[in-house]
């Protein structure tokens, strides 16, 4: 079975309004869609995939404040959303996510799912684009921690099936500056700030695959290193 990705932040207890969360969204919205040409239009949820292109989401803030004032998108004192876009069920890319609330239960998060195959796989699961999506993900929403990550990997090394955020390295891994220091790493990984919020570890240039022994020998490296200083922690 050939490897899926997600990019994902994660962070815990910011109470936020529902128009703060509003923009912060809609920044992000507006990130992705200088990335992708597919990413510049989405949709909400619906019954069948023709009812759910019908639904025509204008990602702005506006949008979103009408998104979170309904019931079904409130959790707590948070707010979620699910989106989606794509040609056909079989390339489509979704992003959802929970803000706003206090409680740290549950995580605070956003999520952007890729397609796994077809034309439009083929131009995002790439190094360059993966990592301007992280990035976008990290200056929108400000998270403690968030990787690009093979779903694969990750539920072979992660301490829980589900994969338990902030312990594992990811084919890109993000730490914010209140999470800790990153130390010097071996070649040929790539370590860069991500403006004045924190680091961005890039493992390879290439597309990890689990299959690929020196990706997954360069992980264990990399893991034991950022294990040793203290960065590898449940959120």
């Amino acid at each position: 079975m050939p490897d899926t990705y997600y990019v994902g932040a994660y962070w815990l207890a910011r109470h936020e309004s529902d128009a703060s969360c509003a923009s912060r969204a809609g920044r992000l919205f507006e990130s992705l869609g200088h990335l992708e040409p597919t990413w510049r239009q989405w949709h909400e949820t619906g019954r069948t995939f023709k009812k759910a292109q019908a639904r025509q989401f204008l990602t702005h803030q506006e949008s979103f404040l009408e998104l979170f004032a309904r019931k079904k998108n409130r959790v707590g004192d948070g707010f979620s959303y699910w989106l989606w876009t794509g040609p056909n069920p079989d390339e489509t890319t979704s992003v959802n996510g929970f803000c706003g609330s206090a409680d740290a239960v549950p995580t605070s998060v956003c999520v952007v799912d890729p397609p796994s195959r077809g034309e439009v796989a083929e131009r995002v699961l790439t190094t360059p684009i993966l990592r301007e999506v992280l990035r976008a993900v990290v200056r929108c929403w400000e998270p403690a921690w968030g990787v690009v990550a093979s779903r694969q990997y990750r539920d072979e090394v992660s301490p829980s099936s589900s994969g338990d955020v902030g312990t594992f390295v990811g084919w890109m891994t993000y730490f914010s500056r209140q999470w800790g220091e990153v130390p010097p790493l071996p070649a040929p990984v790539r370590v860069e700030p991500v403006e004045d919020l924190g680091t961005l570890v890039i493992l390879t240039e290439e597309r990890f695959t689990v299959t690929n022994p020196e990706h997954v020998r360069l992980a264990t490296e990399v893991h034991q290193v950022l294990d040793a200083a203290g960065l590898l922690r449940p959120l």
